[in-house]
């Protein structure tokens, strides 16, 4: 390929004028965006609004001038479409971790198992949760390879595109198997939400965790969201407890009675200018086919990825070439990972590091051209030709890597 090929590719891509929805820096080519997504523009003055206005002008009233008290609903309502969920069934709250607590507590609380099982390798902190709660259950964790699923598990807590390797299960098959076994699953969709179309109701899913500062562009420490199939909704009760998840938070009643479906999954009151901005965030996504953005993502990974493996053999490709496989990054192995990701950072190319030796780089359709991945394969190529990543600096890690 050359770069008028890659400038070909681009004047033919339907998704072109997307990139305009977003700020993205001038001479940055940035491939991280599975890590945290890039700005879309709409959230500037959302926020700015946001501040100023609603907050700065009409002050407390804003909770129902604004409609603040009910952004949980709002927002979730936005992200069901991309995650193929029923209406009614996403709320947006919280992070990530106290979600899949919470989800947890409620899949084992519902079965007489004792065992929750999640894999090897996946992301720690579903690891971690999962052994927190059972320290105050008593329940077992087992970390094991999911193509076994026991009659003594519960629930399964498995995350769809692996956060190292960029592998993807087959969410209707593992799904299918854990029923069959009678567990339940939950689906941590962190690398999933918004980089192609997931289907929890075409799986037959039954819980479903996310973030909102990847794919989905929501920001820095964005909140997160929880999908309940709506079978489950019926009784749905969490231990953590808190006055939002009541089903009358303004009774201020001295016993808990919690609210009916998703609302009972809140806790405490919603961050209004975070969730503000994932809600404008998620704009960029309006008009958007899914099914493009998914054949955008697999033609950009074999440019990038071919003309790696081309130009540079030292690596191993960690992630799978089937399409049907994989989500939407190229993780590359190397020893000397750190360093190389550092000097290409140093020359424009974003991507980040995971430990050991690993380098990703994430395929944002909706801004990402050809030409930027085939210039950062050449960067790349550059980097590795003339050992620009063999110096101390880029050796020293920092404290985020």
């Amino acid at each position: 390929m050359t770069h008028a090929d890659a400038q070909a590719l681009d004047r033919a891509d339907p998704l072109a004028p997307f990139r305009d929805r977003f700020s993205i820096p001038q001479g940055t080519i940035y491939l991280d965006g599975n890590s945290l997504g890039a700005l879309p523009r709409s959230v500037a003055a959302r926020t700015a609004k946001v501040v100023s206005e609603e907050w700065g002008r009409d002050l407390i009233t804003s909770w129902n001038r604004h409609d603040w008290i009910d952004l949980p609903r709002r927002v979730g309502a936005r992200i069901a479409p991309l995650i193929g969920a029923e209406p009614g069934s996403v709320v947006v709250a919280d992070s990530t971790s106290l979600n899949i607590f919470k989800l947890l507590a409620v899949a084992v609380g519902r079965s007489d198992r004792r065992v929750i099982q999640t894999e090897t390798g996946n992301f720690p902190t579903d690891i971690y949760i999962a052994g927190g709660l059972a320290t105050l259950t008593g329940h077992e964790v087992r970390v094991d390879d999911l193509a076994v699923i026991r009659d003594d598990v519960a629930v399964v807590l498995v995350t769809e595109v692996n956060y190292r390797t960029g592998a993807r299960h087959d969410m209707k098959a593992l799904t299918a198997r854990a029923h069959a076994a009678g567990a339940t699953v939950i689906w941590d969709l962190c690398h999933s939400a918004g980089a192609f179309r997931v289907d929890l109701a075409g799986a037959g899913a039954d819980y479903a965790i996310g973030c909102g500062y990847k794919y989905l562009n929501g920001g820095p420490g964005a909140p997160a969201f929880a999908y309940v199939a709506p079978r489950h909704l019926p009784g749905l009760r969490t231990p953590l407890s808190g006055w939002l998840g009541h089903a009358a938070p303004f009774a201020f009643a001295p016993d808990y009675q919690p609210a009916e479906g998703t609302d009972a999954l809140r806790v405490g009151t919603p961050p209004v200018i975070s969730m503000s901005a994932l809600d404008a965030a998620l704009e960029a996504f309006d008009g958007v086919d899914l099914a493009a953005v998914r054949a955008k993502a697999d033609a950009l990974f074999d440019v990038f990825a071919g003309e790696v493996g081309a130009r540079c053999p030292e690596f191993e490709l960690l992630t799978p070439r089937d399409a049907g496989s994989r989500g939407t990054q190229v993780s590359l192995r190397h020893p000397e990972a750190y360093a190389i990701m550092q000097a290409l950072i140093a020359r424009g190319v974003i991507g980040d590091f995971r430990q050991p030796d690993i380098m990703r780089f994430g395929l944002t359709p909706l801004y990402l051209r050809f030409e930027d991945v085939f210039r950062a394969a050449e960067i790349l190529a550059e980097v590795m030709a003339t050992r620009a990543w063999d110096r101390d600096a880029f050796k020293r890690k920092a404290k985020v890597v």
